[in-house]
């Protein structure tokens, strides 16, 4: 799944590699590898990532 940071532009598109309860494990383009707390943040599905 294709996924936004809603307060962290710059990071760019980012791949959900894992998810184990809310802790969810992303691969954003300009940041990395960065663990999110799904009860804090609610990352923004990316359905065309061209768009």
């Amino acid at each position: 799944m294709l996924v936004r940071h809603p307060d962290e532009a710059g990071w760019g598109l980012g791949q959900v590699q894992s998810r184990i309860g809310m802790k969810i494990t992303v691969n954003f383009e300009h940041a990395g590898k960065v663990v999110i707390d799904g009860a804090r943040v609610e990352l923004v599905p990316v359905l065309d990532p061209d768009a």
